[in-house]
């Protein structure tokens, strides 16, 4: 175990960028971040040498940065604690399933479908704004497209009185025939539909005009032809007055965590700039059609837009 007590992050970086290369744990121990050194409580531990605290949150945050998962802290002295690191398999992941009939990479039996993005705080947090904020307890016909299993429905579900949500229609589409018969089991009632069918042929499912479309991580894969999609939603499927919410993930998930950043296939780091291209192009586009758009979340940027023209209902 190495004793980190007094270096700069920059050396801890580096530290940890040699080890990993041949270690799939690392130990070390530093002083305890409860300690540190406060302002506003006065907490200060009088030591003979310059020691440098860093916070849980800083560790967190190397952890992730190192696709390492960060295990329980092990208290070894008045001051200090041990931390342990543990690399992740980044071969272990959906995203490189292969996808085929028999084996659908973002069907029941997946990877994928072990991912449950309710339960991260950098997901669900700011959906729930984002939903709250196009005011989905009034909207009367829902359309999401790319809906797998239907987490997101169950979101809308706890935050809707039931009075209110038995009276809204939601409509769930997805092109794998496994996570869509998982949904229909979930949500039996009868203001539920789902179809399981290709996003680029919605024309062929006589669909009505919705007031909230959302789509939370689909709109991107590459079968799907991004801005031609897109262009027709807003032009052929919602109402007028009505929302949208684009869901763009700014993260991978490896084994079962959430990696931040986008991932370019020529960078060994997170590189962003077709994520942020096509957020601009829809962000344009929707304003040239009259929405306010706003831009929220971190591991997923979540783009909603709500139209500034009064629904003619």
């Amino acid at each position: 175990m190495k004793k980190i007590t007094n270096q700069p992050m920059t050396e801890i970086i580096d530290y940890f960028e040699t080890t990993l290369k041949d270690n799939k744990i690392i130990s070390i121990e530093v002083l305890n971040p409860d300690l540190g050194i406060d302002d506003f409580s006065g907490t200060v531990i009088s030591l003979d040498e310059n020691y440098i605290y860093h916070s849980y949150k800083s560790w967190t945050d190397l952890s992730e940065l190192m696709f390492c998962k960060m295990l329980t802290p092990i208290i070894i002295s008045e001051n200090t604690v041990c931390l342990k690191f543990k690399k992740l398999n980044k071969d272990k992941s959906f995203h490189k399933d292969i996808n085929t009939e028999e084996n659908e990479k973002y069907g029941i039996v997946s990877d994928f479908s072990k991912i449950n993005k309710n339960e991260e705080p950098a997901f669900i947090f700011p959906y729930k704004k984002a939903l709250i904020h196009t005011k989905v307890y009034e909207k009367r016909q829902i359309l999401n497209l790319g809906v797998n299993k239907a987490d997101e429905f169950e979101v809308i579900k706890n935050i809707v009185y039931p009075e209110v949500f038995e009276k809204i229609n939601l409509v769930g589409i997805d092109y794998s025939k496994s996570a869509i018969k998982e949904a229909k089991e979930r949500f039996p009632e009868e203001n539920f539909d789902f179809y399981s069918h290709d996003i680029n042929k919605l024309d062929e499912l006589n669909l009505k005009k919705s007031d909230l479309i959302i789509s939370i991580g689909t709109l991107q894969s590459s079968n799907i032809d991004f801005k031609l999609v897109f262009m027709s939603l807003i032009q052929n499927y919602l109402e007028d007055g009505g929302c949208i919410i684009l869901g763009f993930p700014n993260c991978r998930w490896i084994e079962s965590d959430m990696i931040y950043g986008a991932k370019n296939p020529t960078y060994s780091y997170s590189e962003q700039s077709l994520l942020y291209k096509d957020v601009y192009f829809c962000k344009k586009y929707l304003q040239q059609k009259k929405f306010k758009v706003t831009l929220t979340g971190k591991n997923y940027l979540f783009l909603t837009a709500t139209s500034i023209k009064k629904s003619h209902k």
